[in-house]
């Protein structure tokens, strides 16, 4: 009987809509610079989606930091809305450092 309900809760969840662009700019960080546009933050979703499927993400800020220390090329997205900011504030000075893009989105899901 509990795996009945299980579902249920997973369609509900499922069935909220996202916050707009808008509703998500309301919970950045004041660190958050430079933001991606609406039409750019689709298109490094897209190319997150993308990554991810072939493997060639590196999530984490531990993970980031090493392959941006190694020298590892690409660029960098990072999430506004992400607390504690003193987590990975200097993950942007260090893409700058190396001359790597980084540019922060409005949410992390």
């Amino acid at each position: 009987m509990a795996r009945e309900k299980q579902p249920e809760a997973a369609a509900e969840a499922e069935g909220t809509p996202e916050r707009s662009y808008r509703e998500q700019l309301d919970y950045l960080n004041p660190i958050a610079q430079p933001l991606a546009s609406r039409k750019l933050t689709r298109k490094l979703y897209k190319c997150i989606r993308k990554a991810a499927k072939h493997k060639q993400i590196r999530r984490g800020v531990k993970e980031v930091q090493k392959f941006i220390n190694k020298g590892e090329k690409g660029i960098t997205v990072l999430a506004g809305d992400t607390l504690p900011i003193d987590v990975y504030c200097h993950i942007p000075i260090m893409c700058e450092d190396r001359s790597l893009p980084y540019a922060y989105v409005p949410s992390k899901s």
